[in-house]
């Protein structure tokens, strides 16, 4: 499919992950419809594109029918992102679920009343669980370890119930962790690098949840939001689940120390608290699927990008010291 001149609805369009895909949209020449409530994301994170006319925003929860079946109207593509993130799920389950299973339904039943040529629904590794074999394919086994990652599972499967009772196009797109520009560094949703970033740019040291030996497969979130895209674009993939990810795991001790050596404090350790909930122990995408099908592979490394990311930080003038003292260091 190609993607210029196509009305392409991108829900959760405002967040962290979101923004970066309509940046990459924009280039395409479509014509984007962010579609968010803006209770996680932000104005801020678009407003360049709102400014330039690249993108328009209408506020709205996924959880309501009727709002969805407006707003998706004559869309060529729904790219559906909006979520309640793993954090959220360990006190408010329900909240979770009803947004990420009911809301993609939701997604799902309006794009299908309307007639919408392809839904993309952007799932997570966390539907994996911890790695029962590396690299993970796309076939691994399904054994979610959160509501969270429970809850992503069975979106993907009333998309992909759509397409085998409808005839609608689905593509299913598993990223793995996204850090970088835009990403949340306070409350529920703040994640993992930005907190060890800014508590060492404070004085103090990164806090490890466990031993530190669990692993992630971290991607530049601009290297994720290309690879969306292609996806998105790509007629091969229908009706298919594919890994957008790096594809190179790491520690979280190994990035704690990357972190300190980074801001100059190499040969400093960090600091070790009691796991989180159903934390997973391993993930480490096989990413043969996407190489073969996708003209799209990631460009940063994790060095490279973690001092972007600190350059990017120190860019937007935060106060690490004010960040510090409002910090919530068990964020769940």
């Amino acid at each position: 499919m190609d993607l210029k001149n196509r009305k392409i609805i991108v829900t959760g369009g405002a967040g962290f992950i979101g923004s970066h895909v309509v940046d990459v949209l924009a280039e395409h020449d479509c014509e984007v419809v962010v579609v968010d409530d803006l209770s996680t994301g932000s104005v801020r994170n678009i407003r360049r594109r709102l400014d330039d006319g690249t993108a328009r925003l209408e506020r709205a929860d996924i959880r309501s029918q009727t709002a969805m079946e407006s707003l998706i109207g004559d869309a060529d593509v729904v790219l559906h992102m909006a979520v309640a993130c793993v954090r959220t799920s360990l006190n408010d389950p329900v909240f979770v679920h009803e947004t990420n299973a009911g809301g993609t339904l939701n997604v799902a039943i309006a794009a299908q009343r309307n007639e919408v040529g392809r839904l993309v629904y952007v799932s997570s590794s966390e539907a994996y669980g911890s790695a029962q074999y590396v690299p993970m394919d796309e076939d691994h086994p399904t054994d979610p370890t959160t509501v969270y990652g429970a809850s992503k599972l069975v979106g993907e499967g009333y998309a992909l119930a759509m397409e085998r009772t409808c005839g609608m196009e689905v593509t299913i797109i598993r990223p793995f962790n996204s850090y970088g520009p835009r990403e949340p560094d306070s409350g529920k949703r703040a994640e993992v690098i930005p907190k060890f970033v800014l508590r060492t740019m404070a004085g103090d040291r990164p806090v490890i949840f466990g031993d530190g030996t669990q692993t992630r497969d971290f991607t530049w979130v601009e290297d994720t939001a290309r690879g969306i895209v292609a996806a998105t674009a790509c007629d091969d993939l229908v009706g298919k689940r594919v890994n957008v990810a790096r594809g190179q795991e790491i520690s979280i001790r190994d990035v704690a120390a990357k972190v300190l050596t980074a801001l100059g404090r190499s040969g400093e350790e960090a600091c070790f608290d009691a796991p989180r909930p159903g934390d997973v122990d391993r993930h480490h995408a096989d990413t043969a699927l996407a190489g073969k099908h996708l003209d799209w592979q990631p460009r940063m490394s994790i060095d490279e990008g973690l001092q972007r990311y600190i350059a990017w930080l120190l860019e937007t003038g935060i106060d690490p010291q004010e960040w510090f003292q409002r910090e919530v260091t068990r964020n769940w």
